[in-house]
């Protein structure tokens, strides 16, 4: 009788996993680790800073482009303490930290997919019906920005509330480096029906999300295959290069992950984990570094101000 309450006893602490079978070499895995996350917060920032502080800028595809940065930094900010706890051999963490890790995890995820959907319509409404792209000042970018914001809050501020009426006995790690509701809920000993109904609820709105982007953009290519010109073709497509690169490679990962979670779920943990790492280290790093490339007013801006600091 004395093991079986042992074995339900609650547990006061979650514990996380860095790469499995390499963990001798985590001090120096967390090497790279910490690079990815310096380069991608200080790229954001920057992007951030020259929007704010440049008047020519000062267009609604770059106020677009600001919240693209806001949330990659969130993004960022959320998962770096526990990354780095882990792989410095420190990956124990409370459940009332795991949980708040988890919602600003969740939350930065799903306002990244939101302004992934307006800047796909901002690009619909530029190439569809430019006439009507005049009606969009700061005032309308901030209500959408603002809208949007509130929306994905009230979405996933329930995460944590249902996650803490859970009690968890089970002792087995979580599958990643960093918490998310799916893989704590996991851990309870308590009926979780709840967590699984509303976390599916969340999951739908997300492939909204993707689903509207693909239809804009079905819309965009027929608009596009209407002008004459081929060369005309060619400039309309290419303001939509970068958007397009930042939609891929901020959905592949998660879409990569959903299909190993369902059709391969005996396949190595390891190629989760490492799909669930580059999900949260890649479009942080890689936002901010398409925008300066492939924007031209953007690489105009930045290399401008470094010729002057040189100067």
């Amino acid at each position: 009788m004395a093991i079986l309450n042992t074995s339900e006893a609650e547990i006061s602490a979650f514990y996380l996993v860095g790469i499995p079978g390499m963990e001798p070499a985590h001090i120096w895995i967390s090497i790279p680790i910490c690079l990815v996350y310096t380069f991608a917060i200080l790229g954001n920032c920057t992007i951030l800073f020259f929007i704010k502080t440049e008047p020519t800028l000062h267009e609604p595809m770059y106020y677009f482009l600001s919240m693209l940065a806001f949330s990659d930094l969130g993004l960022s900010l959320s998962s770096l303490p526990t990354m780095l706890r882990v792989f410095f051999n420190a990956p124990g963490i409370s459940p009332n930290a795991c949980f708040a890790q988890e919602f600003f995890i969740h939350e930065f995820s799903a306002m990244e997919s939101s302004v992934l959907l307006i800047m796909s319509f901002d690009r619909f409404v530029v190439i569809c019906n430019p006439l009507r792209y005049t009606i969009l000042n700061v005032a309308r970018v901030t209500q959408i920005g603002l809208a949007f914001s509130l929306k994905n809050v009230l979405l996933v501020l329930p995460f944590p509330f249902t996650l803490k009426r859970l009690r968890f006995c089970k002792r087995n790690p979580l599958s990643h480096s960093f918490c998310l509701h799916q893989d704590i809920m996991k851990l309870a000993c308590s009926d979780n029906k709840v967590n699984i109904i509303y976390g599916l609820f969340v999951t739908l709105t997300g492939i909204l999300d993707i689903t509207f982007i693909f239809v804009s953009y079905v819309l965009i290519l027929n608009a596009v295959l209407s002008i004459a010109s081929q060369r005309k073709r060619f400039q309309v497509l290419s303001t939509c290069v970068s958007h397009i690169c930042a939609v891929l490679i901020f959905y592949v990962p998660v879409l990569s992950l959903a299909v190993i979670h369902r059709f391969a779920k005996h396949s190595s943990p390891l190629i989760r984990i490492l799909m669930a790492d580059i999900f949260l280290l890649v479009p942080p790093l890689m936002n901010p570094i398409v925008y300066c490339v492939k924007s031209h007013q953007i690489r105009s801006v930045v290399l401008g101000k470094l010729c002057h600091m040189k100067s």
